[in-house]
């Protein structure tokens, strides 16, 4: 297995507040990925992203992406005609009001053992829908089941692995041997939708986690697509992008 990675420089056009920066990322990304013709017809038919990214770095002390500088962020997949495409879409995508991609860098990455995956960005994992018909999210406070939390992270991947590598795999234990919550607090991405023809800013509450994955074949192989497709939910909003330590 291989994943792809394009490194982006991005010159901001105006301040970004971090608390608006996913949202900003996120659509600057869909636009370019619609922009593609060849892409949006693969993509009609695929309910799960076969990406994930991160946010703008290095970060600033009091939260604002400033206007006039250049950042970089991350794309990650483990669809190698997307990466290529997008390395072209995301420069031609000149009309955002936020910011425009100087270079790509493109790297290509070889399966590896991981030690040890780190949550960049807010993991996401739904829960139920409460009375009120509002959606919740697993937060330790909230539902603080840490076995259902692993079971729904395994699902997720395991859903990915077999969309994209079809072949058939038997699951019979869970990826992680270790998972330990590294935030106070649950953390949040937002993002602004259209809904009766007004704007509302919606929030997706998550967490960063630390993981030990197992050390056999198949646990290592979902720890290494996680890297490639973000981990939990809401990976094209921003969720889920992870960094890794090799044996």
């Amino acid at each position: 297995m291989k994943i792809f990675e394009l490194k982006c420089e991005a010159y901001l056009k105006s301040d970004i507040d971090l608390k608006n920066s996913f949202d900003v990322l996120s659509k600057f990304i869909n636009h370019s990925i619609y922009a593609n013709e060849i892409y949006e017809q693969n993509d009609k038919s695929n309910n799960i992203k076969n990406y994930c990214f991160g946010n703008f770095y290095p970060t600033e002390s009091d939260r604002i992406y400033k206007k006039n500088k250049i950042y970089e962020f991350v794309i990650r997949s483990i669809n190698e005609d997307f990466i290529d495409a997008m390395s072209d879409s995301l420069q031609e995508n000149i009309n955002s009001n936020y910011m425009k991609v100087l270079k790509t860098t493109k790297k290509n990455i070889d399966q590896f053992f991981i030690k040890e995956l780190y949550s960049a960005t807010p993991v996401i994992v739904t829960d139920k829908i409460d009375e009120r018909g509002r959606q919740l999210y697993w937060s330790l406070d909230y539902n603080g089941d840490m076995i259902a939390l692993q079971k729904q992270l395994q699902n997720n991947l395991e859903r990915k692995l077999k969309q994209f590598y079809p072949e058939d795999i038997e699951f019979s234990n869970n990826f992680i041997h270790e998972i330990e919550i590294k935030n106070q607090k649950p953390q949040s991405i937002y993002f602004k939708k259209f809904r009766n023809s007004k704007e509302q800013l919606i929030r997706l509450i998550g967490n960063k986690f630390a993981i030990v994955p197992k050390s056999d074949d198949l646990s290592q192989k979902l720890a290494f697509l996680s890297l490639g497709v973000g981990l939990g939910e809401k990976s094209s909003l921003g969720g889920g992008f992870c960094l890794s330590k090799g044996a």
